[in-house]
């Protein structure tokens, strides 16, 4: 009997993750250099990478030879970058007007805040060019490809990402029952989540009942992830 060793999944699986991204971000002698390089420190600045890994345990529940594995890289990517958007834009002084981030300059302080408006457009733009690039004519890669696509459009978008955070601050200061709680936390940070075992399923071409099985798992694991980021916001002056 095979004995699984999560840490050393967790250990691989992490590398895993920065190396895709350091292949998929220009490199800071890309121009204009200055975004690039303040796109770099966005990325680069640490993290736990749990979308990416969502992705990539998700995709391990299908059978091997029918995952593209520079697919899930892709996916993995694309679904951090709109992650890394999401902090930078939040930080800015028109949202949370944080100064800190993981115990570094937020990219407004690092730079300034023209630079992390453009740092987020890019970010969110490049996750979908990367996502979207041929990479294999096989018509089911494409459709997997296109699929992914309309999943993390979904989940950052209006009635996802983006949605929540507007439902957040037009809130600030109130009390919200439970039931608008519970939806703001879904779509603000659920949402994300979801979409990273999705996009893994999708990968792997999993059936129907095993997807109804990630999402439900991703929604309880999205509202306990935002619940317990509330309570680090309460309690500290910096994530």
């Amino acid at each position: 009997m095979s004995s699984f060793s999560f840490e050393a999944w967790l250990a691989t699986q992490s590398q895993r993750a920065e190396s895709a991204l350091l292949q998929y971000l220009d490199p800071d002698t890309a121009v204009p250099q200055h975004l690039h390089t303040a796109m770099r420190y966005a990325v680069l600045g640490g993290g736990k990478r749990i979308r990416p890994l969502l992705v990539f345990a998700a995709s391990e529940l299908g059978s091997i030879d029918r995952v593209d594995a520079s697919l899930v890289n892709r996916a993995a990517c694309a679904i951090e970058m709109i992650h890394t958007y999401s902090l930078v834009h939040d930080d800015l002084p028109c949202m949370d007007d944080d100064d800190l981030r993981r115990g570094r300059p937020t990219v407004h302080k690092a730079f300034d805040e023209a630079t992390a408006l453009l740092v987020g457009d890019a970010l969110q733009t490049r996750a979908f060019e990367i996502l979207s690039n041929v990479i294999d004519a096989d018509s089911l890669i494409r459709l997997a490809q296109l699929e992914m696509i309309q999943s993390l459009a979904h989940a950052s978008g209006s009635k996802g990402m983006a949605g929540g955070q507007a439902i957040d601050l037009q809130n600030v200061g109130k009390k919200m029952d439970l039931p608008a709680l519970e939806e703001m936390h879904a779509m603000k940070t659920g949402a994300l989540l979801l979409c990273a075992v999705q996009l893994g399923g999708i990968a792997a071409q999993l059936p129907p009942a095993s997807m109804a099985s990630l999402n439900t798992y991703a929604r309880a694991l999205g509202l306990a992830f935002q619940v317990v980021d509330d309570i680090l916001d309460a309690t500290a002056d910096s994530a």
